[in-house]
């Protein structure tokens, strides 16, 4: 339990770490008004156009909310690759390991405490733009209750992914073009722009079964058009794909770990 609460508390000292950058906060709330507006224009015009009432069978007013949860999603996701592949570049991993602390670990409620403001930031910007401009979706407890289960479990997907991708500078020094290549695979397979139901039909279930659906489409799908079935097949494959990455992670760090002598300090 003390183990537990260690780490409880790692997250919560980020948490409020990040709640004292105001300006930083007031940024990305600007940034995320301006994307939003922008996307609605355009699927207005897109709406209008086809002569839909709905497209990939969601409506403009669930469309405009599904896109402020993807974008909620993805702009709240910490520098946790640069961060690690830092850490090894300058030697800091070798302070961190004497510490009576998992690195990994640390770096997971790190993370999720630091996304946890961000995302919570966003989304109050996300709900009201899209309340001004398109009004409120129909809503339901069991509904958000499914998106705020399948929700941290996307957090620690995309962790799991993004710290893999830092622990790559064992071996390349430099990460900045794995990182670069990751996050754009995630704005497009996992369906931040455009909802995976516009995609061709023969690509729908590959892209739905990959990782990157179960961070960004998956919990926003949820939001906006609730379903048991859906949230169950998302759950498992949220689940599925965390103990694979989880097992793959802890296969790569401990041979990392081994080639520190070698990377700083």
């Amino acid at each position: 339990m003390h183990h537990i609460t260690k780490y409880i508390w790692i997250g919560w000292t980020s948490a409020r770490s990040n709640l004292a950058y105001l300006g930083e906060v007031a940024s990305r709330g600007v940034f995320l008004f301006v994307i939003l507006y922008i996307f609605l224009q355009l699927w207005r015009v897109t709406y209008a156009e086809t002569n839909a009432q709905e497209l990939g069978n969601l409506s403009l007013t669930q469309m405009l909310w599904y896109l402020g949860i993807t974008e909620s999603i993805v702009l709240s996701a910490p520098t946790i690759a640069q961060e690690v592949d830092e850490d090894v570049r300058t030697g800091t991993l070798a302070v961190q390991l004497i510490r009576p602390l998992s690195y990994p670990l640390y770096r997971l409620w790190t993370t999720l405490g630091e996304r946890a403001v961000r995302f919570g930031l966003n989304l109050t910007v996300s709900i009201v733009i899209t309340l001004l401009f398109v009004g409120l979706i129909p809503l339901s407890l069991p509904g958000i209750f499914l998106f705020l289960l399948s929700l941290p479990l996307a957090f620690v997907l995309d962790f799991l992914a993004t710290f893999l991708v830092g622990l790559g500078a064992f071996w390349l020094e430099n990460t900045t073009g794995l990182i670069l290549i990751y996050s754009r695979i995630t704005m497009i397979l996992g369906g931040m722009l455009i909802p995976l139901d516009l995609f061709p039909e023969q690509w729908q279930p590959v892209l739905k079964n990959l990782p990157f659906a179960s961070i960004v489409y998956g919990p926003a799908r949820l939001f906006v058009q609730p379903d048991l079935v859906f949230a169950g097949e998302l759950l498992l494959r949220q689940a599925v794909a965390i103990g694979v990455l989880s097992l793959l992670v802890a296969w790569v760090y401990s041979t990392a770990v081994q080639r520190i002598h070698a990377n700083g300090g």
